[in-house]
């Protein structure tokens, strides 16, 4: 079975940091390209970050480029996303997840709160 687990997320002050952490199982984490992304409340989903399998390449939303960092450890199945320099409209929920080869559809965790405010 599928499992992705978010966890690191929290209530931080504007311009602090957090790092979210999200573990796989049930998949060939070590070549799977995964992502990070987002919901704002009462906002629809939006895309943060992509890493690919060998954690060589990364992308990042511009909302996010500078502050942000994506990361993972293969030999432990965790993905990272660093966050740097917070601002209250980072607030949301942090979602990692993965496109499934067979079938395309996304695959996703239950996601971590994140609430950036003084």
């Amino acid at each position: 079975q599928v499992v992705l687990v978010e966890s690191g997320g929290g209530l931080v002050q504007p311009g602090g940091s957090l790092r979210l952490s999200c573990t796989g199982a049930g998949f060939t984490f070590f070549t799977t390209a995964m992502s990070w992304i987002r919901q704002a409340p009462g906002k629809g989903l939006e895309w943060v970050s992509d890493i690919d399998s060998g954690g060589t390449r990364t992308y990042y939303a511009d909302s996010v480029k500078g502050r942000f960092t994506i990361s993972r450890d293969n030999a432990i199945n965790t993905l990272y996303l660093q966050m740097n320099n917070l601002k209250p409209e980072d607030t949301a929920i942090y979602y990692c997840n993965y496109i499934r080869p067979l079938d395309f559809s996304l695959i996703w965790g239950q996601g971590t709160h994140v609430t950036v405010s003084s």
